[in-house]
This record gives structure tokens, sequence and C-alpha cells, in this order.
């Protein structure tokens, strides 16, 4: 369990929220937006009405006792940037941005962003992915090359064990576990039987996973 300070409740703000909360975490939201917060209070540990452009409402809040700040705004970049830059300077952890370009990106790095989030992007990103192959149920980007995919068996895989489909040496790739419906398979043996239904979570280089995932949609 974390102690989380979330600054932002929009959209993007509210779903990282409520992820958040169902983990476990302690969760303080912040919000200029009386309503907003008013609204949300009841299901968090600590919520606050608040400008955090204000240094010393932000000073107010402890911010080294947090594991995590999370910087949610979406529509005032300006705003982003200087919350960050702030706290920093007050001794946070490690504090998460969010950004919608690359240039955004560089910027909160250099005012001390130990990392930066592009939801807008990842979720269309993921959504092409998924327009392209009707076999891929979501994936995870590890970094240019490499990725984490969730596909569904091909029909001609059913009855057959994983050594004898070989997904590793004929398409590269790297069986890591298989979900039954609600039940998972991790780290399946060689003998393991595929069935009809079978999702398995692979990971390989990008290009031949979607390769793999075309031929066979």
């Amino acid at each position: 369990m974390k102690s989380v300070l979330l600054i932002g409740m929009g959209k993007f703000g509210q779903a990282l929220g409520e992820k958040l909360l169902s983990i476990g975490d302690e969760v303080m939201i912040v919000d200029k937006d009386e309503d907003v917060i008013n609204a949300l209070a009841p299901r968090y540990t600590n919520a606050l009405i608040a400008n955090c452009m204000n240094a010393d409402s932000l000073q107010a809040m402890d911010i080294p006792s947090f594991n995590v700040c999370v910087v949610a705004i979406g529509d005032d970049f300006q705003s982003s940037l200087e919350i960050t830059s702030i706290l920093k300077d007050l001794g946070a952890k490690y504090v998460v941005s969010r950004a919608d370009t690359d240039i955004q990106r560089k910027f909160l790095f250099r005012v001390g962003a130990d990392d930066v989030v592009y939801p807008n992007r990842d979720i269309a990103e993921k959504l092409a992915v998924r327009l392209n192959s009707g076999n891929v149920f979501d994936y995870i980007e590890v970094d240019k090359q490499y990725s984490i995919f969730e596909i569904k068996i091909p029909a001609r895989w059913n009855g057959r064990t994983l050594v004898d489909a070989n997904p590793r040496g004929k398409y590269g790739l790297n069986v890591l576990l298989i979900k039954k419906g609600k039940d998972i398979v991790p780290s399946p043996t060689a003998d393991y039987v595929f069935e009809s239904g079978d999702h398995i979570l692979v990971f390989g280089e990008t290009e031949k996973i979607l390769a793999f995932t075309n031929k066979n949609s």
C-alpha cells in the first residue's frame, strides 16, 4: 500500500484515483473545483480544495510524507509545469506528471518530474492496435522494440500442446501465462494442452507479435 497525492481530478485523475483505491492505496485528492471535490471526497482518505500553484498550499500538505505525487492536470500545462517544480522543491519523493506532447514531456523532466505519462496517446495507440487485430485484447509497450500482449490462440492450436505449437520457436512469442476465463495458468509447462477460448499473455518483439496476430485474425 502506498500513500499517494493526486492533484487534478478531471477524467484521467478520477479514473486513476478509482484504480488506486481498488488496489488499496491511501489517496489524498486535490482540485481547485469545489464541486468536484465535494462530490468525490467521501471515497478518499482526504480531499482538499486548493490552487496548487500556491506553494504555501502545497507546503501545508506535508509533501515528503507521500510515496508518490501525481500531477494529473490536463487542461493547463503551465500549471502542471509549475506544480511539478514546486513539489520537487518541497521534497517530493517521486513525481509523476501528465503530458500530451513530447515537448511537454521534455519540460516536465527538466523541472524535476521522475516520470511522465501520456494518457491520450497511450489510449489511442492501444485502440489502433486492437482495431487492426481482432485477436488482441490488451497490450503493454515495454520499450520501442518489445511489448506484452494478451491474445486469443489461433483455432489450429486447439488440442495441441505448448511444445507442439512452439510459439517461441516459430513466432518469437514467449508465453508468460494462459488465461482460461477467470482462471490463470502461470508459467505453463511444455505439455500444457490448449483449449478453445484460451488467451495467452506473450512477451516479444512488437513487430513479430503484430505479424502473428494479423496473420491469425
